[in-house]
């Protein structure tokens, strides 16, 4: 047990409703609502408070290989073997508007952290990125010379990283449209690539079993955990930024402790693989999917201030490595990447008080607009979408009006 946790984690409740092994898991920002995808081509929305039902969305031709909520929660992604996009309303009605995205498999994904832009991954081997209030193309990254399995913004909005059947990773500037970098270092194909909250490291998940982390400033690897005795499908990081949580064909979850590079906890639940893996945006909860059909919500009970605390980086100090031989390395301090993040406990005197209530009030406020404004284009597309087919019937009417004429003088 490490320092600074508080209970072991623990089953909280498990929903069951999918009649296919379940491929995607998302919380919404403010975990009232779950989102998951599955080879049974449905999108499932499970709400959080107890008694509420769970709605089934269903749109897609083919399997659904991934799920996410925009940072409002106002809209969720989907992407499938159909070879389509699908931007849902998490509501009652489940309305969604359609976009042919990529030639084959649409494998991920990613909304940015301004909501404005979704970064998707194919088997056609390219990453592009739309537009969301439009469902704009707008760019395709497209050096991967095998299928490109997840691709995921930075932070900041500024790099893309994605993660291929060719075994690499390749980091992308969103600006230039140009990759800076590839990690070449993986035994297998990568399955799963995503952002320290820091976004001055990665981690990846492959499948020799094995979960890399590395700092993309120095473009070097810091952590590397042989952890998992098979594939290992999915990860995400603890919104600290202490804690990495990956799921693996050995039907576990683990929880490491990126702070001490080692195994915190093995969490056992599944029958047969542990397809994917979240945690909530808070970092109190993390949901899990598998071949089992299940998914599964557990509470991390890690403590208070890992789940809400200011967060500073600390000096560059050491950052371990275990490498497949079981032996402890560390490496040297200049290859920290901000792993190392000290806890520091907020001071409240009486007028900060005030501000950050204003702050927080404000924030809210805005976050109210801009889910209003994510409703108000959904609901725009889906009138231009049926304005179209309106159109288009019309203009069959009117075809067929022309003819039945021209039978008739003819």
């Amino acid at each position: 047990m490490a320092a600074g946790c508080g209970e072991d984690p623990s089953l909280e409740r498990h929903f069951k409703g999918h009649r296919d092994a379940v491929t995607s898991v998302d919380f919404s920002l403010n975990k009232k609502q779950l989102a998951s995808g599955s080879m049974d081509s449905c999108l499932m929305i499970w709400n959080m408070r107890p008694q509420m039902r769970a709605y089934r969305f269903v749109g897609h031709k083919d399997a659904v290989m991934c799920v996410q909520f925009s940072p409002s929660g106002h809209l969720v992604a989907s992407g499938s073997r159909d070879k389509t996009v699908r931007l849902w309303v998490p509501n009652v009605k489940g309305e969604s508007t359609v976009f042919k995205a990529h030639t084959a498999t649409v494998r991920s994904v990613n909304f940015s952290s301004d909501g404005q832009s979704l970064v998707t991954a194919s088997d056609d081997k390219t990453v592009k990125v739309w537009t969301v209030h439009r469902q704009k193309f707008l760019f395709s990254l497209s050096q991967h010379i095998n299928w490109v399995r997840c691709a995921r913004f930075s932070p900041d909005g500024r790099l893309i990283v994605s993660a291929s059947d060719d075994k690499t990773v390749k980091l992308w500037d969103k600006t230039s449209r140009e990759c800076i970098h590839s990690f070449c270092e993986h035994g297998g194909f990568v399955n799963h690539v995503d952002f320290h909250p820091s976004g001055t490291c990665i981690a990846a998940a492959g499948t020799d079993n094995t979960v890399k982390v590395w700092d993309v400033r120095m473009n070097r690897l810091l952590q590397h955990y042989q952890v998992h005795s098979a594939v290992v499908n999915s990860l995400s990081f603890h919104p600290s930024g202490n804690y990495l949580v990956t799921a693996s064909n050995d039907s576990t979850l683990k929880i490491l402790d990126l702070l001490e590079g080692r195994l915190l906890y093995t969490l056992h639940g599944h029958q047969g693989p542990a397809t994917c893996v979240a945690f909530s945006r808070t970092g109190d909860l993390l949901a899990s999917g598998g071949s089992d059909e299940q998914v599964m919500v557990w509470k991390t009970n890690f403590d208070a201030a890992d789940c809400g605390d200011v967060l500073k980086t600390q000096k560059p100090g050491t950052s371990s490595v275990i490498p497949e031989d079981g032996t402890h390395q560390t490496l040297p301090s200049e290859m920290d990447c901000g792993i190392h993040l000290k806890k520091t406990k907020t001071q409240d005197s009486g007028g900060n008080h005030e501000q950050q209530e204003e702050e927080t009030s404000l924030a809210n406020t805005l976050e109210h607009i801009m889910g209003q404004l994510d409703v108000l284009t959904q609901t725009v597309s889906i009138l231009e979408q049926r304005l179209t087919l309106t159109e288009d019937k019309l203009k069959e009417c009117l075809e067929n009006q022309q003819k039945i004429i021209q039978n008739k003088t003819s």
